[in-house]
């Protein structure tokens, strides 16, 4: 009986713990600051971690970050920049803002956009395609929320087909 009770007490603590820690992912869905953003996926699977797309998120340089260095670095063969700096939403999408106490972030140009160097996962289940793989025509977003601290967090995928954003059902 003493160890029934144990085994309780043990599977008890085990559930308040998960359902916490997806009642914080839930309040930060509802509270932190999120919108959609353009994205390239990058090394769609892993055997490890199971099934996913990662995606480069693409942002924009604040005015005092695009410098002739920064321009250039999208135009030419230097496709790297990197400095200190936060990231933060506005209803365009993200945006890159010089900050002296900031993270070190990397980002990558490619065509003249800016990509974040450091890949989100966003988690697909098993029997769905993969929604990476996009017809000519089409490009795929990331509705990411923004935490304080660490890379954005995705939440959803969406296609963005003849100026149209449609959210992907991939249950």
């Amino acid at each position: 009986m003493k160890g029934a009770w144990r085994g309780w007490l043990l599977a008890v603590l085990q559930l308040s713990l998960v359902a916490s820690l997806a009642g914080k992912y839930l309040l930060d869905r509802h509270t932190l600051p999120h919108g959609w953003v353009r994205a390239r996926p990058y090394d769609p699977q892993l055997p490890v971690r199971g099934r996913y797309v990662r995606l480069r998120v693409e942002t924009r340089l604040d005015n005092a970050l695009r410098t002739a260095e920064a321009e250039r670095a999208g135009a030419h063969d230097r496709n790297w920049w990197s400095g200190s700096a936060h990231l933060a939403m506005d209803r365009d999408g993200l945006i890159l803002k010089p900050d002296a106490n900031g993270k070190q972030l990397w980002i990558q140009a490619v065509g003249g956009r800016f990509y974040l160097e450091e890949p989100v996962a966003f988690f697909i289940p098993e029997k769905v395609p993969d929604p990476s793989l996009r017809p000519p025509g089409e490009e795929l977003w990331v509705d990411v929320s923004l935490p304080r601290h660490g890379p954005p967090r995705p939440i959803r995928l969406g296609v963005l087909r003849g100026g149209v954003l449609t959210p992907l059902h991939l249950d």
